[in-house]
């Protein structure tokens, strides 16, 4: 017997387009009985835009049931903005071709949500999260939306039998908000940013001490994490100052990519209700401020569960390890634009900072970018891949992975010799800047050719738009070294 939720989303848009399946029909309408009469009052319709930041709309209780039928409608510009919220994409000359065609004059774009991914937000529990993916006005597939792209890499990997699965180290900064910049001339695109003091002074890793001063802000965010449903492992006193780090238990790369947005999320909007400021970018411009990596844990495991990098032999990959490694390696410099997709990161990639600065492999080790931690008879074996940001487009950066990993498997490559000094080799450099990564990721053929020309031309034209900017201001160190001498 089916409830009355259930034929009226099943008579809607989505569900006659078949942009909602009919399991994702039956879990809409489960999910419509369970919230009737409860406490609810609001849900936050939001989607990962192409920074991995949530945007939507807040919608009543009583209106949910037509977002399962109908979707929620959006400017499509949204998915045009680069991160000062500048619309950087021309859609005002009428000549846009392509997908980009449907975002003209600020059109619409159709988002459909996920029943799934419906979180009551432990901070604000009036009210809830639930993720949608977007698509074009009149249902089709956009190329650069990343919950969907993720999907698709998922989808090729599964082909071969394979799945990833990933587990999560995740560095970020709190500090104590001391002003708000509220005035008039502070606004803009960008605002300017709070005025901030530190919570703690760094640089007594992993101290007990440390720790227990920081412990009010570590089970905050703990707490709403675990209520959240994010499989947290453990939570720590990170090296810099004011740095924490938090790290989860293993799971598949969506459930990841989206709990990492959700946890980002969470972090800033607790914290600012808090009166602190917490934020993921790679390296603030503070005094003694230490940089901020995101680790990522990966291995493969077959259909009948086994993980393929579990090796027989110490010392010795396995196959699948090994050209998953190699695959890595061999399209590190085009995945640095979604693996780091700031300005700001590329100055982490320094050598002797527990950071990588070359592209190489090896044992246990810290200073190199892929860190194997493989063993027989260890059933967590797996590598961990040291190159990223935090402020990553989580679905962008995993799907980086899968098909670096997997082109690496279907080529059948080889990972070369592990390095035990990473900092004093030849080894190839990670770029140094991001127009670099730029230039690399448009050079490069494996996004080409796995995810289409129109993704790689939108990834491109909206971080050339990001870089330009960058250019055009004047920085502090130009002031400092050419105004007095010249």
């Amino acid at each position: 017997m089916t409830s009355s939720h259930h034929d009226r989303i099943a008579e809607g848009r989505l569900a006659r387009e078949q942009l909602l399946s009919a399991s994702a029909v039956a879990a809409a309408a489960d999910l419509l009985e369970r919230i009737e009469g409860s406490d609810l009052e609001t849900v936050r319709v939001v989607f990962a835009d192409q920074h991995g930041l949530l945007r939507g709309k807040t919608v009543t209780a009583d209106s949910l049931a037509s977002i399962f039928r109908a979707g929620l409608n959006l400017p499509g510009t949204l998915l045009l903005k680069d991160t000062s919220n500048r619309t950087v994409f021309p859609i005002w000359d009428g000549a846009s071709s392509g997908v980009l065609k449907s975002m003209a004059g600020a059109g619409d774009m159709l988002l459909v949500p996920d029943p799934d991914t419906f979180r009551i937000l432990p901070w604000s529990p009036h009210s809830a999260w639930l993720f949608c993916d977007p698509y074009t006005r009149d249902g089709q597939s956009l190329p650069f939306a990343p919950r969907p792209l993720l999907r698709r890499a998922v989808a090729a990997l599964a082909k071969k039998g394979l799945s990833l699965t990933v587990g999560l180290e995740v560095e970020f900064h709190v500090y104590k908000r001391l002003e708000e910049p509220l005035a008039h001339h502070q606004a803009g695109m960008p605002g300017q940013s709070p005025t901030t003091a530190l919570l703690d002074q760094g640089y007594q890793y992993l101290a007990e001490a440390n720790y227990d001063r920081l412990e009010p802000v570590m089970d905050l965010l703990r707490r709403n994490a675990q209520a959240l449903g994010l499989p947290v492992r453990s939570t720590e006193v990170e090296m810099g100052p004011s740095q924490f780090e938090f790290t989860f238990d293993p799971a598949s790369a969506l459930e990841h990519a989206d709990n990492m947005v959700m946890f980002r999320t969470m972090v800033k909007e607790v914290c600012a209700r808090e009166g602190l400021h917490a934020t993921f970018m790679c390296r603030p411009k503070k005094d003694n401020s230490a940089s901020s990596g995101w680790h990522l844990h990966q291995s493969l495991v077959d259909d009948t569960g086994r993980n393929v990098f579990i090796p027989e032999t110490a010392g010795e990959p396995t196959p699948e390890a090994s050209a998953w490694i190699a695959g890595l390696l061999a399209h590190a410099r085009e995945s640095c634009l979604l693996t780091t997709p700031t300005v700001n990161g590329y100055k982490r990639y320094q050598p002797y900072q527990l950071a990588p600065d070359r592209i190489e492999w090896g044992y246990d080790n810290r200073g190199a970018m892929v860190r194997a931690l493989m063993a027989p008879g260890d059933g967590a074996s797996r590598v961990e891949n040291r190159v990223a940001e935090p402020a990553a487009n989580p679905y962008f950066y995993f799907a980086s992975q899968i098909l670096s990993g997997l082109s690496g498997l279907e080529q059948g490559l080889t990972a070369p010799a592990p390095v035990e000094n990473p900092y004093d080799n030849d080894a190839t450099a990670l770029p140094p800047s991001l127009i670099a990564a730029i230039e690399a990721f448009e050079d490069g053929d494996l996004y080409r050719r796995m995810l289409g020309e129109d993704f790689v031309d939108y990834m491109s034209f909206l971080k050339r738009a990001e870089w330009k900017r960058y250019l055009s201001i004047v920085t502090e160190w130009e002031q400092t070294e050419y105004f007095g001498i010249f």
